[in-house]
C-alpha cells in the first residue's frame, strides 16, 4: 500500500501563496488518482481538487478555481497543490488522499472514494 506525507503548510498573509506537497512512498504514485481535501476549523472536511493518473484531467471546488492548481510529478512520486491569492477563509487542515485507479483519466471528488490518506497539515492565512 502507499503511504502519503503532506508538507509545506504554515502561516501566510492574505493574498500570498503556499505550495503543499503530497509525497508517496511504498508504491509508485502513478497508479493512483490523488485528491486534496481540507477541514476548516469547526467545519466538515471538504473537497479542494483532484488529479487523475494522467496528470491532465483535474477537477476543482468552486472556491479553488482560478486560485489553486494541482500537478503531479510521477518521477518524484509527488502531487502538489499550489495555492495563490489566499484568503483568511482558506484556513484549514489540508490533506491529500490516493485511490488506486484503473482508469487513467478518472478524477474523484468524494472523500469516500479514497483508500489512503496523509495526515493533514495546518494552513493559516492572516488578514
Amino acid at each position: 500500500q502507499v503511504q502519503l506525507v503532506v508538507s509545506g503548510g504554515g502561516l501566510v498573509q492574505a493574498g500570498g501563496s503556499l505550495r503543499l506537497s503530497c509525497a508517496a512512498s511504498g508504491r509508485a504514485i502513478d497508479s493512483y488518482a490523488v485528491g486534496w481535501f481540507r477541514e476548516p476549523p469547526g467545519k466538515e472536511r471538504e473537497f479542494v481538487g483532484a488529479i487523475a493518473r494522467s496528470g491532465v484531467d483535474t477537477s476543482y471546488a468552486d472556491f479553488a478555481k482560478g486560485r489553486f492548481t494541482i500537478s503531479r510529478d510521477n518521477a518524484k512520486n509527488t502531487v502538489d497543490l499550489q495555492m495563490t491569492t489566499l484568503k483568511p477563509e482558506d484556513r484549514a487542515l489540508y490533506s491529500c488522499a490516493a485511490k488506486l485507479s484503473l482508469n487513467n483519466g478518472s478524477v474523484y471528488m468524494t472523500s469516500t472514494s479514497y483508500d489512503y490518506w496523509g495526515l493533514g497539515i495546518p494552513v493559516t492565512v492572516s488578514s
